[in-house]
């Protein structure tokens, strides 16, 4: 399985032209510069001259989590990123020739890895291919290499490479998949590149002739949605009015809630009964099926732990201590281990198909994935009493938990909580001022961390490890509590978690996938999975491009590899048994106002009009003053806004639009800073995606040309090219970049206009009426959750109103603040009702003391909303709980929840066997077409 060349020089060999190989490195290396195998000594992760240097110093008691975020410049090769979307162009059938000069092992249909090497010697063109463990098996024919390069200097396209034969004499024949931009317009200019230079595009045209026929099809859809709106119009549809699509009964007649006092029976009757969890419930299997994980051995509850645990964390424990000692599979057997079978004493790979001769060492470790309120942490503590000793002479005995600053008491308090005193283990929290006391962190039964402080320590120069910190230890294990916030592989926080030295590595999260799978990356390369995956290049290859082309084979090897290193149990399972109350989740269905009727059509024709002109637009007609993608969002946004109540639909960006009809870039004056805001914050509120990763926009920022990113992707193209990806605007440096003025997700409230309490909207008249409902249990608690705090503006004086004792909490208040508000909410008997904006829904918020919640508006994600209704429902619940889903009837607002079910279906096909529509990438192209479905 070496690298090095054959004995012979190179010099004294006859060579042709094809055969002049590359010499080879002295190591081989991954796109983050060290491959994760199971030696865990200290080896620096190689990057590019610019880092980010440890701190020695004081970090101080205010230090959040946010640095860990920051984006370490050259952690990735360029192939593993793209200035926008990728689709299929073609397949190149070539060969890799110069394979007598080195020693890569190469098997039939294994990934391999096609990387410039601009530095050779004898060819400045010259494409070398490495196997997935980074040894070189030769090279690309040196007429090839010549017309591919330009494309992979420039990059305009990404080549993946998969053996088609075995290593001959001379050569191996191989398949290069090329993937170019998707953009409209570049996407042509790149196809004539390609015709000049005689390269195949089979790829391409396929997606031409899919497309068209998805717009017959939608063409299709249109007509036939507006011959059922006629029908409906004349009076014909009363039966097909009563059930929209998903099947609920239409909940209210011409009177509905308008009319006066109602009793909660009476709302019941006239809402649907619905259980959003039930849509994607088997997509959370992650390969293991109900009774699979009903069967599962238990272990003994620890002797030091004073609380009895479940049966189900009993197993949990079982497990956790299992993966800790892996064990490969038998010879010739059918098992599979981390991916790795074995047969005639081979392993294989069955993601890569790399194939050695020798064990490939396994992780040790793995995801637990219970859902909120399970006790993971419970979990962790036991798994620390019962399996503390070091594996490994050179290892410690001590836990290393890292976890939000906010949770990170919890865990000491957990620890002394649930274990006897006198066997409790010795806990010791890493932060602040606390870091100087902290003396030799080995003699601590558990050290607790933040993410930030973990990011200040890494230094990716070092050379050996430090003399102190979290650097300085070998770890029996490292835990990652909210361990999805690894998730970007390119973040200081992600990158030094990867490089800590453990005997186990384990990551504790409810939503191992947050977006894409491209979250599980950073998990997998944690966990330091063997045998290609934890390279980014070949995850994609291997797994991300294959699931999104709907093959079959690979939603099967994505339940195989969630089946080997995840575990996840839901609290409505039957055997987990959290003796819960049972949970009711109603949508009640509202009828607009006629006033309010007016502005929503009024809305909605204008959205019409402007996706008409956006597409047109977009079709190269170029007309100027058009409508923009902005233009669309914030009129879609203005839909949404005024199911909720017309006082908080404003036009905040026409200035700004104007603005850059003659201005590319505007100047960052204050005003024109305001209205980029304005913009970035249409762009969360619309949950955008990032058009270079593809992913929601998890740390938003605004260019001056008005194009908003994720911070980590667009201060790598700045590093790169100083230019913006979207229309090439020169961006000298990142401190042009403009950020959010208010909390992620939540919404300015200075320009909404004030409510009036004698003149509420149709929805807080119906969010009264729940919560003055004759009938309800006493002793009711409620919790409000919106997206808009603007919005619960508006509810105030109608609560005050009433009479209703109520507290509050939202992004923009302080922590402080916030626990005030929680503690009065669940203490005092005349506060029965909880303001809570979404953004809030964050780890170690517990509202149990409600029995009620209510969704005042449908947020694109349903996890999030998922996340809200887990902090009410959740163990330690004793009474029945209420959830409603406050939707208008006939509005924006049921096709919400049509995306939030493709949502749960896309994760519902990541982990079940079933037979899927193709998917495409989340474009711009896929996103209009999204925003045109919400506006039929």
């Amino acid at each position: 399985m070496g690298w090095t060349p054959r004995k012979r020089p190179i010099d004294q060999v006859d060579l042709t032209a094809d055969d002049v190989p590359a010499p080879p490195s002295k190591s081989p290396r991954t796109s983050h510069g060290q491959r994760f195998g199971q030696d865990t000594s200290f080896v620096p992760l190689s990057h590019s001259s610019q880092v980010y240097a440890g701190d020695d110093g004081d970090d101080g008691d205010d230090e959040d989590d946010a640095q860990a975020a920051d984006v370490i410049p050259g952690s990735q090769d360029a192939s593993d990123s793209a200035d926008g979307s990728t689709m299929h162009y073609g397949d190149l059938q070539t060969k890799i020739v110069g394979v007598r000069y080195y020693r890569g092992h190469a098997t039939l249909g294994e990934h391999v890895r096609v990387r410039r090497e601009a530095t050779n010697q004898y060819d400045s063109n010259a494409i070398r291919v490495d196997n997935v463990m980074g040894a070189q098996i030769g090279h690309i024919p040196r007429t090839m290499a010549a017309k591919l390069a330009k494309y992979m200097d420039d990059r305009s396209l990404t080549v993946e490479g998969i053996l088609t034969g075995v290593i001959g004499a001379y050569d191996c024949p191989i398949v290069l998949k090329l993937f170019g931009t998707s953009n409209i317009e570049a996407r042509q200019e790149l196809k004539s590149r390609m015709e000049f230079d005689k390269l195949p595009l089979g790829g391409f045209r396929q997606t031409e002739r899919d497309e068209r026929k998805l717009q017959k099809e939608r063409e299709k859809a249109r007509k036939e949605a507006a011959k059922l709106a006629r029908s409906l119009a004349k009076g014909k549809g009363a039966q097909l009015q009563a059930e929209n699509k998903f099947g609920y009964a239409n909940l209210f007649t011409g009177e509905g809630l308008h009319e006066g006092e109602e009793s909660l029976a009476e709302l019941i009757d006239q809402s649907s009964s619905f259980n959003p969890r039930d849509i994607g419930q088997v997509a959370e299997e992650f390969g293991l099926k109900e009774s699979d994980l009903e069967n599962m051995p238990m272990a003994e509850t620890p002797a030091a732990l004073a609380t009895e645990l479940l049966p189900y964390q009993r197993q949990g424990l079982a497990w956790m201590i299992a993966q800790e000692n892996p064990l490969m599979p038998l010879n010739g057997g059918a098992e599979v281990v981390q991916l790795w079978k074995r047969k005639d004493n081979k392993y294989t790979n069955i993601a890569t198909n790399y194939s050695m001769s020798q064990a490939p060492p396994l992780a040790s470790g793995g995801i637990l994935a219970d859902d909120m309120g399970l006790g993971k942490t419970i979990q962790v503590i036991s798994l620390v009493l019962a399996n503390s000793q070091p594996k490994t002479p050179k290892s410690s005995k001590t836990t290393l938990i890292i976890a939000p600053v906010g949770v990170m008491s919890n865990w000491r308090n957990q620890a002394r909580d649930h274990t006897h005193s006198d066997k409790a283990p010795n806990v010791f929290i890493y932060h602040g001022p606390g870091k100087k006391a902290a003396g030799n962190l080995d003699q601590y039964d558990v050290v607790v961390t933040s993410y930030g402080a973990l990011a200040m320590e890494y230094n990716p120069t070092a050379k050996s490890p430090p003399k102190k910190g979290l650097f300085s230890i070998h770890w029996r294990r490292v835990v990652l509590d909210e361990g999805h916030t690894i998730r970007n592989p390119q973040s200081k926080g992600a990158l030094a978690a990867c490089h800590l030295r453990a005997d186990s590595r384990w990551t504790l999260t409810g939503t191992p996938i947050v977006n894409t799978l491209k979250d599980l990356y950073s998990q997998i390369r944690f966990l330091r999975l063997s045998g290609g995956l934890e390279d980014l290049a070949v995850f994609n290859s291997a797994l991300i491009r294959p699931l999104m082309s709907g093959d079959p084979d690979a939603r099967l090897l994505l339940q195989a590899l969630m089946g080997t290193i995840c575990l996840r149990r839901r609290k409505d399972m039957n055997f987990v048994n959290l003796r819960l109350p049972p949970l009711t989740s109603r949508i009640l269905r509202i009828k607009f106002h006629a006033h309010e009727q007016e502005k929503y059509d009024m809305f909605q024709s204008e959205a019409k009009g402007m996706l008409l002109d956006f597409k047109n637009k977009d079709d190269k007609t170029k007309e100027k003053g058009g409508a923009t993608y902005s233009h669309l969002l914030e009129v879609i946004l203005r839909l949404r806004q005024v199911c909720n109540h017309w006082a908080l639909c404003k036009n905040r960006i026409d200035k700004l639009a104007g603005l850059l009809e003659s201005n590319k870039v505007v100047p960052l004056t204050p005003e024109n800073v305001k209205a980029l805001q304005d913009m970035l914050q249409i762009r969360i509120e619309s949950q955008d995606t990032c058009p270079i990763c593809l992913d929601n926009l998890d740390q938003p920022v605004i260019t001056a040309c008005a194009h908003a990113f994720d911070r980590e992707c667009i201060e790598q193209v700045i590093e790169r090219q100083h230019k913006c990806p979207m229309c090439r605007a020169h961006i000298e440096d990142t401190t042009t970049l403009v950020t959010p003025a208010v909390e992620m997700g939540e919404s300015s409230d200075s320009d909404t206009v004030a409510a009036d309490p004698d003149n509420p909207s149709s929805k807080i008249e119906a969010l009264i009426k729940i919560l003055t409902a004759q009938g309800q249990a006493p002793g009711t608690k409620t919790v409000v959750f919106s997206q808009w705090t603007s919005f619960l503006n508006l509810i105030e004086p109608h609560l005050q109103r009433h009479g209703i004792g109520y507290a509050r909490i939202d992004g923009k208040m302080s922590s402080t603040n916030r626990d005030n508000s929680t503690h009065r909410f669940s203490t005092d008997p005349s506060c029965s009702v909880l303001l809570a904006s979404l953004s809030v829904c964050s780890v170690g918020l517990n509202l149990v003391a409600a029995n009620q919640a209510i969704l005042a508006d449908s947020w694109w994600a349903p996890a999030i909303e998922d996340q809200a209704v887990d902090r009410v429902y959740r163990l330690g619940q004793k009474r029945e709980t209420t959830v409603w889903r406050l939707v208008m009837e006939d509005s924006i607002e049921d096709r919400v929840i049509a995306v939030q079910e493709n949502k749960r279906k896309l994760m519902l096909e990541a982990f079940r066997e079933t037979n899927t529509k193709k998917k495409k990438p989340d474009d711009r192209a896929t996103r209009v077409a999204d925003l045109e479905n919400l506006l039929m």
